[in-house]
């Protein structure tokens, strides 16, 4: 199976690349314009595939040599990178919205077409909504990022148009040591710094890397899948609750609280969407599908992808 991975170069995109090498697929990244060292799908004699999303191109003719059977729509501006300025927050919009408009039209003019997008979307869909349980069948919220999804969901229409399958992967907090947010706790936990951000009681809905990974490979490998799926554990943690089980596995202290008026002052909207706000998000089809998890309880997830 030859897959086409917008975003290899990320956190997501190069363990899905690794997953599917070692089972023998060929991968071809989807690169950016002037982008270096990503490795294209040498196995095959296929190079990597470039687009240029925020001027509205991409490589056709090269897309139309790598003919891919399947792509995978990881790209998309860091929400947790800074501050959010007017102008951050447009970029947080464009690289899903546009980009993945773009990828779709460009995927909807191919012959033969791959049979399945499988995109990434975000359970900040379904907005703040306190201890209420989401799954795929909530409405979608009334915040910046649930609008953001709404419309990175919507973006993919041209393909669905066409007769491409199109299953959207709702991700929630990716527990790694590699990167995202467990990596940017793990400094201050070491340090006997990690707190409860806020009163504690937002929920936070997570699943370990190798949880996701091995979703996706369930998703590629099925045909009978469409629309949304909610990426996360079937058991979401407040925050009091994961700062502690965090705090023993790593066997410190996790006695400096965050204050609600500090996120605010220091982060902003961004820290207010991110560490205040509570998703309870259930991954109710993937569960019904018969999706096993290898990690659905925090602790034994968190020590997994610590090595503890």
């Amino acid at each position: 199976m030859k897959v086409l991975i917008s975003g290899a170069s990320g956190l997501v995109g190069r363990a899905t690349g690794d997953m599917l090498r070692a089972r023998g697929d060929v991968v071809i990244p989807l690169v950016r314009g002037g982008q270096s060292g990503v490795e294209p799908a040498a196995a095959a004699g296929v190079a990597g595939v470039t687009w240029k999303p925020d001027a509205n191109w991409l490589d056709e003719a090269a897309l139309r040599r790598a003919s891919p059977d399947v792509v995978v729509h990881l790209a998309g501006e860091n929400i947790a990178d800074g501050r959010w300025t007017a102008e951050k927050k447009r970029r947080i919009r464009d690289s899903r919205v546009l980009g993945t408009q773009l990828l779709a039209r460009s995927l909807a003019a191919l012959t033969p077409k791959p049979r399945l997008l499988l995109s990434a979307a975000a359970i900040g869909i379904y907005g703040n909504r306190g201890d209420e349980p989401r799954d795929e069948a909530s409405p979608p919220g009334d915040s910046f990022l649930a609008h953001v999804a709404r419309d990175w969901e919507a973006a993919t229409a041209p393909a669905e148009a066409a007769g491409i399958r199109v299953v959207h992967l709702r991700i929630g907090v990716v527990l790694t040591p590699l990167g995202g947010a467990l990596k940017a706790m793990l400094t201050p936990f070491r340090l006997g710094l990690g707190g409860v951000a806020g009163d504690g009681r937002q929920y936070l809905s997570w699943i370990s890397l190798t949880d996701l990974i091995a979703m996706i490979r369930f998703i590629l490998d099925r045909d009978d899948l469409r629309g949304p799926i909610n990426a996360v554990s079937p058991n979401p943690a407040t925050n009091f609750d994961f700062t502690k089980t965090l705090g023993r596995v790593l066997g410190r202290p996790t006695i400096v609280p965050l204050p609600s008026f500090l996120i605010r002052a220091i982060f902003g909207e961004m820290g207010e969407a991110t560490l205040l706000a509570s998703t309870r998000a259930i991954p109710r089809r993937i569960c019904e599908l018969g999706f096993s998890f290898q990690h659905p309880d925090l602790e034994a997830a968190l020590r997994h992808e610590l090595g503890k």
